[in-house]
C-alpha cells in the first residue's frame, strides 16, 4: 500500500461509520477516493450529472446552506458530509461552499454502495435520515440498559409473587395476623365477594391494633387500608419503584385487566438490586430533625452515580431522584407542621418544573408554590408564611438550593389561594402577554407534593377546558418556547450555533432538553393533557391533530438520548467530586455521539420549524 493510499485509511477508519469496517475494506475505499484542493469561497458542484459524492473534509472548512441562504452546518477537519447522499429531494435544496482552503476526500456514493453491500450497518448510517439514525441508536442503548440494570425495563413480572394471599373480610385482626404468619407474608389482600377491598400490612397490626389497644377480635376491615394503590403487569420495575416512593408504601397488589393476580414488595425490589432508592425513602421518611435530612441528602449524589453506572435511562433516573426530592419536601413538612401544628384550613403543596414533570437529577434549585383554600383569614394566612420558610429553608440545607427566579412558597405571590391562582391562569391563557407568559410558563408544570390534590386539579382542568381552544394563547406560548433553539451541530471542539458563531460548549438543559420540553408542553395544553412529564405528553399526544406519531417517537429518542449524555456527564462530574451540571463540552464527547447528537439537533429543529408555520 502506498504512503497516499495508507494516510486516507488511517484518517477514515476512525470516522463513524467506517470505523466499524476491517483495515482491508477501508482499504478498498481508500483506492477508489479521490483528493481534492479547494481555496476558500469555492462553490462546490452538487449537481454534476447523476453523479453523488461523499465529501470527508482532512483540511478546512465547508458549510452548507438551504435553498433561502439560511446555514444548516459547518464542516471541518475529520467531518463527513453526507448530505448530498440523501434523496434529490433533500439534496437539491442545498448547497456547498469552502469557507477555509480545503483538502477534501471524495468519493463517488454509488461506488460506496457496492463496498458496502456486506456491511450494511455502515450502509444505512449513510442512507438513513436522522430522525431513523437517532431511534436506531436509542433502539441499541435500550437494549444496552436492560442487561446493564434489570430493575429499569424489566416487567413487573420478573419480581412479584403469584398468587396473592388474601384473607375475606369477616375475618378478625387475630386470624390475620395468624394466617400472615402461617404464610410467611408481611401483608394480605381483603377481598370481598372476590374482588379486593383494601390490604392490611404486619406494620398496620402494629400501629393500628397493638398500639391502640384495639381487641384482635374486631374485624380485619377496621385496620386495614381502603383504596390501595395498585399496578398493572405490564409496567416495569421502575415504575414499581416510584409508586412506592410517591405513596410511601412497601406492598403493591399486581393487576392483570383489573384482576388482582399477585403481590409486589419492596423487599422484592431490593434483593434484586440492594442499596436502592426505596431504602432511602424509607429512612427520609423517618428523620427526626432538618439535621437528620441534611445527612441523608448527602446519599443523593452515590445514588445517581450508581444508577448511571447500571445503565438507568434519563426517565428511570428523572423518576427516582424526584420521587426522593418529593420524599424530603413531605418530611419537612410533616416537621413543620410538628413545630407550628396543624395547617389552619386546608391547602395543597406544589412542585413546579423538573420535579413536577419528573425529570430532576441532584441538586437542582427547587421552584415550588402553595395554594391554600379560599376559607383562609388574613390570621391564618400568616401560618403558612411561616410553614413556607421552614420548608424552603429545609430544602435549601438539603442542597436544593434556592429559586434564582424567587418560584417559592416563600413568596406572596405564588403563596395564594384557590381564587387567585385561578385568576392568574385565566390571565395567562385568555390575555397572554409574551414576557408574562415567559417568566411564568413553569407553572403550567405542576404537581401536587402534599395535601389536598382537588385544589390543583381544579385549577389544571379550568385551565385546560381555555387553552385548548384559545389560538392565540398557543401562538404566544409557541413563540416564546421557539426562542431556545437546539445548535446547527459541531465546528472543532466547539458548539455552532444558529447565527453561524460558536460556543465553547453546549448548554444539554437550555439547548437541547427545554426545546422538547416546550414543544410537549405546547401540545399537551393544545389537547387538553393534564400529565406533566415530558414523554408522557409526547407519548399522549401522538396521534391527535398536534403531533403525529412518527413525530412523538422521533421528539422522544432525541428526549432520552439528550437526558442519557448529560446524566452520564454529571455522573462523571460526581465521581471526581465536582459539582454538576448540563455543560457539556464538544472535546469531551466521541465522535459517534456528535453524530447522534447532531442528529437529535436535527429532529428539535425539524419540529420547531414546522410549529412556527402553524
Amino acid at each position: 500500500m502506498n504512503a497516499a493510499l495508507n494516510d486516507i485509511v488511517d484518517f477514515i477508519k476512525v470516522i463513524p461509520p467506517f470505523n466499524l469496517l476491517n483495515d482491508q475494506d477501508c482499504h478498498l475505499i481508500a483506492k477508489r477516493t479521490s483528493i481534492g484542493y479547494y481555496r476558500n469561497e469555492t462553490i462546490l458542484n452538487v449537481h454534476q450529472n447523476d453523479q453523488v459524492m461523499l465529501y470527508i473534509v482532512k483540511k478546512g472548512v465547508i458549510a452548507y446552506y438551504d435553498n433561502a441562504g439560511e446555514l444548516q452546518g459547518k464542516f471541518s477537519e475529520g467531518d463527513l458530509c453526507s448530505v448530498l447522499c440523501r434523496p434529490d429531494t433533500e439534496r437539491l435544496q442545498i448547497s456547498l461552499r469552502v469557507e477555509e482552503d480545503c483538502l477534501l476526500y471524495a468519493i463517488d456514493f454509488n461506488e460506496l454502495e457496492e463496498l458496502l453491500t456486506e456491511q450494511p450497518t455502515a450502509l444505512q448510517f449513510l442512507l438513513q435520515t436522522a430522525p431513523q439514525r437517532l431511534q436506531n441508536t436509542m433502539g441499541a442503548i435500550t437494549e444496552s440498559a436492560l442487561i446493564a440494570s434489570s430493575l429499569t425495563n424489566a416487567p413487573i413480572t420478573d419480581y412479584y409473587n403469584s398468587p396473592a394471599i388474601t384473607i375475606t373480610t369477616q375475618a378478625s385482626i387475630k386470624d390475620a395476623a395468624k394466617y400472615m404468619t402461617e404464610k410467611g407474608v408481611s401483608c394480605l389482600v381483603i377481598m370481598a365477594d372476590e374482588q379486593p377491598a383494601g390490604i392490611v400490612t404486619d406494620k398496620d397490626i402494629r400501629r393500628r391494633c397493638v398500639a391502640e389497644g384495639l381487641n384482635i377480635q374486631h374485624a380485619v376491615t377496621d385496620i386495614m387500608t381502603a383504596n390501595m394503590a395498585t399496578i398493572d403487569i405490564n409496567l416495569c420495575g421502575h415504575d414499581a419503584l416510584a409508586l412506592m416512593i410517591s405513596q410511601r408504601i412497601h406492598h403493591l397488589p399486581v393487576t392483570k385487566y383489573g384482576a388482582l393476580v399477585g403481590m409486589l414488595t419492596a423487599t422484592d425490589l431490593m434483593n434484586q438490586e440492594g442499596h436502592h432508592a426505596v431504602n432511602l425513602s424509607s429512612v427520609i421518611h423517618k428523620a427526626s430533625s432538618v439535621d437528620v435530612l441534611v445527612e441523608l441528602s448527602l446519599m443523593l449524589p452515590k445514588l445517581q452515580v450508581s444508577m448511571a453506572k447500571l445503565g438507568a435511562s434519563a426517565d428511570y433516573l428523572g423518576k427516582n431522584i424526584s420521587a426522593l426530592t418529593m420524599a424530603f419536601t413531605i418530611r419537612l413538612i410533616e416537621l413543620a407542621e410538628q413545630k407550628l401544628g396543624n395547617a389552619p384550613v386546608g391547602y395543597a403543596w406544589l412542585c413546579a418544573g423538573s420535579q413536577a414533570r419528573q425529570e430532576q437529577l441532584v441538586y437542582s434549585d427547587q421552584d415550588n408554590a402553595l395554594i391554600i383554600d379560599d376559607s383562609a383569614t388574613p390570621e391564618q394566612e400568616a401560618w403558612f408564611e411561616a410553614f413556607a420558610h421552614f420548608v424552603c429553608d429545609g430544602l435549601a440545607a438539603c442542597g436544593y438550593i434556592y429559586c434564582p427566579g424567587n418560584i417559592m412558597a416563600t413568596n406572596t405571590q405564588w403563596r395564594q389561594k384557590k381564587r387567585v391562582w385561578q385568576g392568574y391562569f385565566n390571565d395567562w391563557v385568555t390575555q397572554p402577554d409574551p414576557q408574562a407568559l415567559l417568566n411564568s410558563s413553569v407553572f403550567f408544570d405542576l404537581a401536587t407534593v402534599y395535601g389536598d390534590s382537588s385544589l390543583l386539579q381544579d385549577v389544571r382542568r379550568n385551565m385546560l377546558a381555555k387553552t385548548q381552544k384559545n389560538t392565540l394563547f398557543q401562538a404566544h406560548l409557541s413563540r416564546n418556547a421557539l426562542l431556545q433553539k437546539p445548535p446547527l451541530g459541531f465546528f472543532r471542539d466547539f458548539v455552532l450555533i444558529q447565527d453561524g458563531n460558536n460556543k465553547k460548549g453546549l448548554d444539554l438543559k437550555h439547548n437541547g432538553l427545554a426545546p422538547i420540553i416546550n414543544l410537549a408542553r405546547i401540545y399537551a395544553l393544545a389537547e387538553g393533557i393534564e400529565d406533566v412529564n415530558t414523554i408522557m405528553r409526547l407519548r399522549l399526544a401522538a396521534g391527535t391533530p398536534s403531533l403525529s406519531r412518527t413525530e412523538s417517537a422521533n421528539l422522544i429518542d432525541a428526549f432520552e438520548l439528550l437526558g442519557m449524555l448529560r446524566a452520564e456527564h454529571q455522573a462523571k462530574q460526581l465521581i471526581k467530586g465536582e459539582e454538576a451540571d448540563s455543560y457539556l463540552l464538544p472535546k469531551e464527547i466521541s465522535r459517534l455521539e456528535r453524530e447522534h447528537l447532531k442528529d437529535a439537533f436535527k429532529v428539535i429543529k425539524a419540529m420547531q420549524s414546522y410549529r412556527q408555520m402553524v
